[in-house]
């Protein structure tokens, strides 16, 4: 059975935020196993540059991964889905195989290089731009409502 994890820079620390994560994550129990990995924010960023900040995010974001990991970047450039189409995508991974999905949500800057080349590939949840802890949100929902698309019951309406 394939497992996703979702992999965070920086914690949220906004309770109501957490709150409907976890909300969420809980439901997603049912379906599939699911865990959230956060990796602290990098320290004493006034001293490094932007792209400085994006590769020690990078390296830590790495050192997360496995070799044989599926990684989707959450990135504004990536493919965007309807719900339909994000559930169809899951599960054409999970027929074909796919064991670890990482999905992955960067610092305020975006990504560095090496993980644009490590990437499997990218998902936009939108063209707007959104905060790092909405964009967990949003996900979680997304991924909770894929899996009721898939299993065809009635949280989705179309």
């Amino acid at each position: 059975m394939m497992r996703i994890t979702l992999l965070c820079v920086g914690k949220t620390d906004d309770a109501y935020y957490t709150a409907l994560i976890d909300k969420f994550q809980q439901r997603l129990k049912h379906y599939i196993p699911f865990t959230m990995v956060t990796i602290p924010d990098v320290k004493n960023t006034k001293h490094l540059s932007t792209g400085q900040q994006k590769v020690k995010e990078g390296e830590a974001i790495m050192r997360q991964l496995s070799p044989s990991d599926q990684v989707i970047l959450l990135d504004e450039k990536g493919k965007e889905y309807r719900s339909v189409e994000f559930a169809a995508y899951l599960n054409k991974l999970m027929v074909g195989s796919v064991q670890q999905l990482v999905f992955v949500v960067g610092g305020p800057y975006g990504f560095d290089d090496a993980l644009y080349q490590r990437a499997n590939g990218k998902i936009s949840l939108s063209k707007l731009t959104f905060s790092h802890q909405m964009v967990r949100l949003f996900f979680v929902e997304q991924l909770y409502r894929a899996f009721s698309i898939l299993k065809r019951e009635p949280y989705h309406h179309e």
